[in-house]
């Protein structure tokens, strides 16, 4: 895998047209993981709630003890949440969950 490879490009909801590149490894690791936590309808889990579930499902070579989970948690939410892929209930705490038409 060459050093391009090795990155993939996120966009956050929170700042539109900013992308950032980020570990591609961690970033699949987290996003798989985040998807299997949150529930396909609203109200959603909140994001300590879906930290608290995909802990014990994170590849400990990436993430060992669960090193920077919550750093890797925000940006994956705030990509996924900028493509449509999850989305953000009313109120709060912030409560997520998956968009119908990837569920």
């Amino acid at each position: 895998m060459s050093q391009a490879d090795d990155k993939i490009e996120i966009q956050s909801i929170t700042s539109p047209g900013h992308i950032q590149r980020v570990d591609r490894a961690k970033y699949m690791a987290m996003k798989k993981a985040l998807l299997v936590a949150l529930p396909k309808a609203a109200p959603g889990i909140t994001v300590a709630q879906a930290k608290e579930s995909l802990l014990a499902t994170l590849p400990d070579d990436l993430f060992p003890g669960g090193a920077k989970a919550g750093w890797w948690l925000k940006a994956v939410q705030l990509d996924l949440e900028a493509k449509g892929i999850i989305m953000r209930g009313s109120g709060k705490p912030v409560r997520l969950f998956k968009h119908t038409s990837t569920a």
